[in-house]
């Protein structure tokens, strides 16, 4: 299992799969074709289907544009064998040539890959590759999750992972300052800034919940115009886990040390998923990246409240197994509808998971892992149409006005 630096990487919005992966997918292909007079890129399967919405032209366009001019065509109806993010690069002589084509997917959380080289598979910093090895190392040995990731990654994780907290902290600054619409042609508006208001007029309980939704509202807003985000493990799931966790800091004035390890730990459970399964909406559905997002918003959680290695695998093992089934259905392909409001909804379900796992004493029937591979059996059961195309579901009934 690779660095969970993989889990949290630092770009803007709105997806990881759809605009980080393809603007890095043209940064790769333009190092070696820089004397091209001109591009075509064609854009198959889920992302054609929903890569105007996820801003994936002007992503590739602005990589590959300043140098030569650039052709896109869409095939949504057309899902390349190995994955259904497929692009085909082409670049092309000032006489007209072929110099280069290149296939390749982007898989989900950024990550490239095709039949000659696979981003998930570098080299492994982890030994054991499933929540079972690594709880069972941490009972024997009286260690946390955390002190695995340190003895595996080195001491250096921490400047990465401060680096990552600090940008998270960053992006709900400026969604919760940020008013007005969202670009995209659905008229929605910020709502970020208003719960926070609201929020602040309410007694303890309900005051808590609502800048849970205020914090993760303003994350994923910023990501669907576009902001610097962190993945965790997606753009579309990048509110999640940052709510939870500013809001913890926030109420009960944790250290950032322990915000830290919370994040590694956190950063762990969705490195376990993304090996084992997929953090990929149009592979697995949305309970690949809001499901997977929870689960590690609820480690991270129970991790900050002392739970114990049991406990902090059964807060996640619940959040991710009441997404299962979650399709990824976003209205006229744009991560606005319903992807704002279920990360808001799945801060809120990340807290409860973890205030029931603590109420226990860790012990439970169905394990993470368990969890983990019937996600992964669930999403290639779902029909394509669920899976990031906008052709099912919400995407389908639900029209822009």
């Amino acid at each position: 299992m690779e660095s969970i630096k993989q889990i949290y990487r630092i770009g803007h919005g709105p997806s990881s799969s759809h605009t980080m992966g393809p603007m890095r997918a043209a940064g790769m292909f333009l190092e070696r074709n820089r004397q091209a007079s001109r591009f075509q890129v064609t854009l198959y399967g889920s992302l054609a289907a929903t890569g105007k919405g996820h801003m994936t032209d002007e992503a590739i366009l602005e990589i590959l544009q300043p140098v030569a001019p650039v052709n896109i065509v869409w095939e949504p109806k057309t899902f390349l064998p190995f994955h259904p993010n497929g692009m085909l690069f082409e670049s092309y002589s000032p006489a007209g040539n072929t110099i280069e084509k290149w296939t390749v997917y982007s898989i989900g959380g950024g990550t490239l890959a095709n039949e000659d080289f696979n981003e998930l598979k570098t080299k492994d910093i982890y030994e054991m590759h499933t929540i079972r090895e690594i709880q069972d190392w941490c009972e024997e040995t009286g260690s946390s999750y955390w002190e695995y990731i340190e003895q595996c990654e080195g001491p250096a994780i921490w400047d990465y992972l401060a680096e990552v907290w600090q940008i998270m902290q960053q992006a709900i600054k400026n969604g919760l300052e940020a008013e007005g619409v969202i670009p995209g042609g659905l008229g929605l508006r910020r709502k970020a800034s208003d719960y926070l208001i609201r929020a602040k007029g309410y007694g303890s309980s309900i005051r808590s919940r609502g800048m849970v939704y205020a914090f993760a509202l303003a994350v994923s807003e910023e990501n669907a115009c576009g902001g610097k985000i962190v993945t965790a493990p997606t753009c579309g799931s990048c509110g999640v886990l940052p709510a939870v966790l500013y809001h913890l800091k926030d109420s009960r004035e944790f250290p950032d040390s322990r915000i830290l390890r919370a994040l590694a730990t956190a950063g762990l459970f969705g490195n376990v998923v993304r090996t084992n399964a997929s953090v990929s909406g149009a592979e697995v559905g949305c309970q690949g990246e809001v499901g997977v997002a929870c689960a590690m918003a609820a480690a991270a959680a129970s991790q900050l409240f002392g739970g114990t290695a049991a406990q902090i695998e059964y807060a996640a093992e619940m959040g991710l197994e009441h997404h299962l089934g979650l399709t990824c259905d976003p209205v006229c392909g744009l991560v606005q509808i319903p992807c704002i409001e279920r990360n808001a909804f799945a801060a809120a379900r990340a807290l409860d998971a973890n205030t029931f796992s603590n109420f226990s004493d860790g012990k439970h029937r169905v394990s993470f892992d368990q969890v983990v591979e019937v996600m992964r059996q669930t999403g290639n059961d779902l029909p394509s149409l669920y899976k990031e195309t906008s052709e099912g579901g919400l995407a389908k009934n639900i029209n822009k006005r």
